[in-house]
């Protein structure tokens, strides 16, 4: 792809992004645990209200969408009373590895801090360490539930 400027939008200033935003989640993380397409569905449409969370960012160039993050409430059963997360962080393959992750974890942070928080919490696969640590996120816990997920944290500064 070529040509024009990457931009980071939230969802509510281009809703049509919203099926790219449920498609990419669903098929990464709930499509193999069967849960409907719909479910997913719904539970983007909630990005679209006019609370400081749930909230999902979208990087795009033009029509074409590249990635989203978001920041929910809870991102793990396990840590109920950790608040909030930045999570369902993906980037379509053809754009990785150009900052546009970063640079959406980011937006999705400053989200979570803008809205009254001064830790924001996020969990990973451990392979996605290094990545986490160089945007300057800490490493908080290891091997946390069935997952065996990393949780990481960001301090506001």
């Amino acid at each position: 792809m070529t040509g024009g400027e990457i931009t980071v939008a939230d969802l509510r200033a281009v809703p049509h992004f919203a099926a790219d935003v449920a498609d990419r989640v669903w098929r990464v993380w709930w499509k193999p645990k069967r849960v409907p397409l719909e479910h997913i569905t719904d539970l983007v449409r909630e990005n679209l209200g006019r609370g400081a969370v749930p909230v999902a960012f979208v990087a795009h160039r033009g029509p074409t969408f590249m990635g989203t993050a978001s920041v929910i409430a809870s991102d793990m059963e396990e840590r109920p009373h950790f608040t909030p997360w930045v999570a369902a962080v993906w980037v379509d393959p053809p754009f990785r590895r150009q900052g546009i992750g970063g640079t959406i974890v980011g937006h999705a942070a400053r989200a979570a801090f803008a809205a009254g928080s001064d830790t924001t919490y996020l969990c990973a696969v451990p392979a996605k360490r290094p990545f986490y640590r160089r945007l300057g996120w800490s490493l908080h816990e290891q091997d946390v539930g069935k997952h065996r997920l990393d949780v990481f944290t960001l301090k506001a500064i």
